[in-house]
């Protein structure tokens, strides 16, 4: 076996090493490198085209519903993130501060923003006046700073990519309204791009967003047990417009505090794609998000017209509106056949000259390895027909691990047992509302309150942790 066909296979099992199987594929499939600038990472072209598409495909959701891109500074000063109490002391052990600029010492100090709501606060209350002034609805792509302690590629850095939407209401209907439709969206991308199926559901009060009257949020479960938080959206109801004095006068001319909303999702995403989807082998990659939807291998290229038959092929493919890699280096096919399931595209198509004297190509599907004989004939729609029945397949098996990975306790024995026989997943369990019991639970357990799912079941009227009466079922998971 040759280096590079040794290099693609070292992946280690993910029932091995879970975490390491994660941090081998990452970078072996070049999706991340290691910075000098501790926690931070360096996204390569490849991890990049996939937030790419990421961004392609959630911009034209966010503009289709009637939100327009903005771009805020990246500092923000000290004062002005104290506006909001809340909100300050949620972040203040995340917050990195820039204190000199030059050679100059700064008369205050700025925060290198972890997110951005105190910026739009202070932008709408310059812009909003009227009620003819409402609503805004903004978005803004941007890089955030979390001084983190522990950080692993995607999941958790110092430095991450996300996009955070900035809404403002002249009532708490509108607000509300708002903040469940871009959960919704976010549910929506995640199952019709992503092919990743998630929990909807509303935070805890302990465990919302600094600053919010509610969080909800989606719930991805990943191949090992463990929960990630895919997305939030947040209802502020009009405690920042109060923090920052913004109002507005009605129809009547009297003035009013309006309403706001944020929401956001970041690179993690690519993190749960990985741990989603990927397998021992390497990436899996959902076809919309996938940088090269297709690689063609030729066989025997040294053949006449086998090359030749192959960019064809390409030719016709990328008119069809396919990403479409064509790989007529001097690399064995063997070792194209594991680089291109390591990096998880989603269909091989390989061309040889027997294949051409038969007016056909084998394509090879990433996720069962399942092959096809296609004819050249009608190659484009043979192609966009096993494009969708393998997002099918990979959204079900998701869907699956997701099963049968869930369980209902009635007892705090229960959990305990469940997780020792079925190791981590989602435990759904009854809960009274009572912050000491939802910790109670985490310390005798390890498994912490994920949300309160929209979709609620009555598994029973007392609750998992003291057996008073309880009306809330909820998720709860070890989660990332």
């Amino acid at each position: 076996m040759s280096g590079k066909e040794k290099m693609v296979s070292e992946i280690t099992p993910m029932d091995v090493d879970f975490a390491q199987w994660y941090t081998d594929i990452v970078l072996k499939a070049e999706l991340t490198d290691y910075s000098g600038v501790k926690g931070c990472m360096v996204i390569r072209p490849y991890g990049y085209a996939i937030w790419e598409l990421i961004q392609k495909e959630m911009d034209a959701r966010f503009k289709a519903t009637g939100h327009q891109n903005v771009y805020m500074p990246m500092f923000i000063p000290e004062s002005l993130l104290e506006k909001e109490k809340d909100h300050v002391e949620g972040f203040a052990p995340e917050v990195a501060w820039v204190t000199e600029g030059g050679a100059e010492k700064l008369a205050e100090r700025l925060c290198v923003r972890p997110t951005s709501e105190t910026l739009f606060c202070e932008h709408y209350k310059s812009v909003v006046h009227s009620w003819r002034d409402l609503p805004k609805l903004y978005n803004q792509w941007c890089s955030v700073v979390r001084w983190e302690k522990t950080t692993r590629p995607f999941l958790r850095t110092r430095e991450f990519l996300w996009q955070e939407g900035h809404t403002i209401h002249a009532t708490p209907e509108e607000a509300t309204e708002e903040t469940e439709r871009m959960l919704n969206v976010y549910a929506d991308f995640c199952r019709d791009v992503l092919c990743m199926p998630v929990v909807k559901g509303r935070k805890t009060e302990s465990d919302k967003f600094a600053g919010a009257e509610a969080t909800y949020c989606i719930e991805a479960m990943m191949h090992d047990g463990k929960a990630l938080q895919a997305g939030t959206s947040h209802y502020f109801g009009d405690g920042f417009a109060r923090a920052f004095g913004i109002q507005y006068a009605d129809k009547n001319n009297t003035l009013r505090y309006p309403y706001q909303t944020s929401w956001g999702t970041t690179t993690r995403l690519i993190g749960g794609l990985i741990m989603s989807h990927g397998d021992n082998d390497g990436l899996v990659l959902p076809p919309r998000v996938a940088p090269y939807q297709l690689v063609i291998v030729p066989i025997a290229a040294h053949k006449p017209g086998v090359n030749e038959k192959a960019a064809e092929i390409k030719d016709r493919l990328e008119k069809a509106g396919l990403r479409v890699l064509l790989d007529d280096s001097d690399n064995s096919p063997g070792w194209k056949f594991a680089q291109y399931e390591m990096k998880g595209v989603p269909l091989r198509v390989e061309i040889g000259p027997r294949d051409i004297e038969n007016g056909q190509c084998v394509i090879v599907r990433r996720d069962n390895r399942e092959k096809t004989f296609a004819a050249f004939d009608g190659l484009e729609d043979t192609v966009a027909s096993l494009l969708d029945a393998y997002s099918d397949a990979i959204y079900n098996a998701a869907l699956a691990n997701m099963e049968k990975r869930t369980h209902a306790c009635l007892s705090i024995d229960e959990i305990k047992s469940c997780i020792e026989t079925n190791g981590d997943g989602f435990i759904k369990a009854m809960w009274c509302g009572d912050e000491e019991c939802e910790k109670k639970v985490k310390e005798l357990t390890g498994v912490g309150s994920r949300c309160i799912p929209l979709a609620q079941e009555h598994l029973s009227d007392t609750c998992v942790c003291c057996g008073k009466p309880a009306d809330k079922m909820v998720y709860w998971a070890v989660a990332y």
